[in-house]
C-alpha cells in the first residue's frame, strides 16, 4: 500500500513557499514539463522533489496512514546583499523530494510522504553532503601505505602462481574495483585484484574459446576450447563434456596461494592469512595485517580472450549521448573479460547438478567502468586540472555510504545488497543527465537527489538492469520485500536530512 503524503506546511505570513505547486508564482512564470522547474526562479529556488512511492505497512484497520504533521517554515533569506541570484540551471530531472533541514522540520515517519514546505537555502543543503565528502575522503599518507602494502604481498604470490603452474604462467595482475576508480570511502582497506589469464586466439587470429549460455540472463556461460588445447595444462581443468571447470581453477590457484602465504608470514612484520570460502563468491580473500593496518584483498581469477562481445549486449552500454558513439564503438573491440563465478539461478530454472553450476563463467566489465568512471566528462576537460569539475565522482561517493551505512543498521534486512546495485544506479544516471553542465559542482546537492530518485524507482518496481547487459536484472523478483524495505529507508534519509550520515555503527 502506498505510504500516504501531505499537502505541505503553510508558510508564516509575509514569506512565499520555495516551490509553490500553483498559487504564488510570478504572473508569466511557466512551468516546463519535462524539466520540473518554474522558468525565472533563482538559483537560491530548487524545485521541491517528489518522494517515490513505497510500500509502507497499512495503517490501523487498513486505512491509509496519517498524513505528515506540518512543519513550520522559516522565513526566506534573501540573496548576499540584496541583490537577485542568477537564474539556476535547468534540469532534466524527474521531480523528487528533497530532504529539510535536520531540526528545523519534523522528522517524516517511516516510508511517510513529507510535507511540502519552504526548503532551506540550497546552500546549506550542499554545505552539509560536502562536509559528508570531506569525511569521507582518504588520506593521501594512508592510501599510499596501504597500496604499496598490498602491491608487495600481491607481486609475490603472482610470481609464485606462475612458477607453479603451467596454465597461469601468462597471468598478469590487474587492479580495479571501487580504489582504483578512486571513489573508495572512509578508509583504503579493501581493494579488488583480477589475476588476468589471457587466451592466446589462433594462428589465423580467431578465438579459442566457445561460450555457451547457461541460463537467460546473458550474463552466465559455459566456456570450452574450440579445439582440444595444445597445452597439456589445460586438460585438467577440463570436464568429460570438454567445459572448462571454474571450479577447478579457483581450487587450484587458492591451494597455491595458501601455500605461498606461510613464506610471506612474519617477513618485514606483515601477516598473510586466506579466508575462508564465502558461498557463490568469485574471490579468494587475503587478510593482510601490519599494525596499524588490516586490509582485506579480493583476488579474482579471471580469463581474457579476444572474441566479439556475445548478443546479450548489444543493446547494452547507451553512452553515445554521455561519452560519445566513438567511445563505445572503442570499448566493444575491447577483449571480453569472464570471472569464474556460480550461477546460482540456473540450478533452479535448468535442474542442472550442483558441478554444473560451478563450473559458469560471468562477464565482467569492470576494466570498462574503471575507465568510464575515470574519464567521466561528456567533455574531454572535465575534472582536469584546467577544466571545470563536475560532481559526478561526489554522487557515487554518497551513494555507496548511504548503502554502507543503511547496511550497518540493518544488516538482515540488505545484506543482499552490494555496492554494485548503487553503483549501475549511478551509471544509469550519467546516460539520463549526459551533460557535464547537469553535474555542476555547485549542484551537488540536486544532483544527488536525481541519482537517489532513479535508484528508489528501480526499487519500487524490482528493475535495475545491468548497464551492459540490458536482459540481465539485479534485483530479484523473489525479493521485492527487501526492494521495498530499502526503499521506504531511503525515503526517510531524503525526507529527514540523511540522519544516518551522522551516525555510528
Amino acid at each position: 500500500m502506498d505510504a500516504a503524503g501531505g499537502r505541505g506546511a503553510r508558510a508564516r505570513r509575509g514569506t512565499r513557499s520555495t516551490a509553490p505547486r500553483s498559487r504564488g508564482r510570478e504572473k508569466g512564470a511557466a512551468r516546463s514539463p519535462s524539466r520540473g522547474r518554474v522558468a525565472g526562479e533563482g538559483s537560491s529556488t530548487i524545485a521541491t522533489l517528489r518522494t517515490p512511492r513505497t510500500d509502507g505497512a497499512p495503517a490501523r484497520g487498513g486505512r491509509s496512514a496519517r498524513r505528515a504533521p506540518a512543519a513550520r517554515e522559516p522565513p526566506a533569506r534573501g540573496a548576499a546583499g540584496g541583490a537577485e541570484a542568477p537564474p539556476a540551471r535547468r534540469s532534466r530531472a524527474p521531480a523528487a523530494r528533497v530532504p529539510a533541514a535536520p531540526g528545523s522540520d519534523a522528522a517524516v515517519p517511516d516510508g511517510a510522504v513529507a510535507a511540502a514546505g519552504r526548503r532551506p537555502p540550497p546552500a546549506a543543503d550542499a554545505l552539509r553532503l560536502r562536509e559528508v565528502l570531506s569525511r569521507l575522503s582518504l588520506l593521501r599518507e594512508d592510501v599510499s601505505e596501504a597500496s604499496t602494502l598490498v602491491n608487495e604481498v600481491v607481486r609475490q604470490l603472482v610470481q609464485a602462481i606462475r612458477d607453479k603452474e603451467s596454465c597461469f604462467s601468462s597471468m598478469k595482475q590487474q587492479n580495479a574495483g571501487s580504489y582504483y576508480e578512486r571513489v573508495k570511502i572512509s578508509e583504503p582497506n579493501e581493494f579488488d585484484i583480477m589475476l588476468v589469464i589471457p587466451i592466446k586466439p589462433n594462428a589465423n587470429g580467431s578465438t579459442r574459446l566457445q561460450l555457451d549460455e547457461s541460463d537467460d540472463t546473458g550474463a552466465f556461460y559455459y566456456v570450452s576450447f574450440k579445439r582440444s588445447p595444445m597445452e597439456r595444462g589445460w586438460l585438467k581443468f577440463l570436464e568429460e563434456d570438454g567445459k572448462l571447470s571454474a571450479s577447478k581453477m579457483i581450487q587450484a590457484l587458492r591451494d597455491i596461494i595458501k601455500q605461498e602465504v606461510r613464506n610471506i608470514r612474519n617477513i618485514r612484520g606483515i601477516e598473510v592469512t586466506v579466508a575462508r570460502k564465502k558461498a557463490g563468491s568469485p574471490a579468494i580473500t587475503l587478510q593482510i595485517k601490519k599494525p596499524p593496518l588490516e586490509i582485506s584483498v579480493d583476488i579474482i581469477l579471471t580469463l581474457k580472450s579476444k572474441h566479439s562481445w556475445p548478443p546479450s549486449t548489444q543493446a547494452g552500454l547507451k553512452i553515445e549521448q554521455w561519452l560519445g558513439t566513438k567511445k563505445r564503438r572503442d570499448f566493444r573491440f575491447k577483449s571480453i573479460y569472464l570471472v569464474a563465478k556460480q550461477n546460482k539461478r540456473e540450478k533452479v530454472l535448468t535442474g542442472t547438478s550442483n558441478m554444473d553450476n560451478r563450473n559458469t563463467w560471468r562477464l565482467s566489465f569492470s576494466h570498462i567502468e574503471k575507465d568510464m568512471i575515470k574519464n567521466h566528462g561528456n567533455s574531454k576537460t572535465c575534472c582536469e586540472s584546467n577544466g571545470p569539475k563536475c560532481c559526478r565522482k561526489g554522487c557515487l561517493k554518497l551513494l555507496k555510504f548511504l548503502l554502507e551505512q543503511l547496511k550497518r543498521k540493518y544488516p538482515k534486512e540488505l545484506e543482499k545488497f552490494c555496492s554494485y546495485h548503487v553503483k549501475t544506479a549511478f551509471l544509469h544516471s550519467c546516460v539520463m543527465w549526459p551533460n557535464d553542465t547537469d553535474w555542476y559542482l555547485g549542484n551537488l546537492d540536486h544532483s544527488f537527489q536525481q541519482c537517489l530518485g532513479f535508484f528508489v524507482d528501480c526499487l519500487q518496481k524490482s528493475q535495475l538492469t545491468h548497464f551492459f547487459i540490458p536482459q540481465y536484472n539485479l534485483l530479484s523478483q523473489e525479493d521485492k520485500a527487501r526492494h521495498h524495505f530499502l526503499s521506504r529507508k531511503i525515503s526517510y534519509e531524503l525526507n529527514n536530512g540523511f540522519p544516518v550520515f551522522h551516525e555510528n555503527y
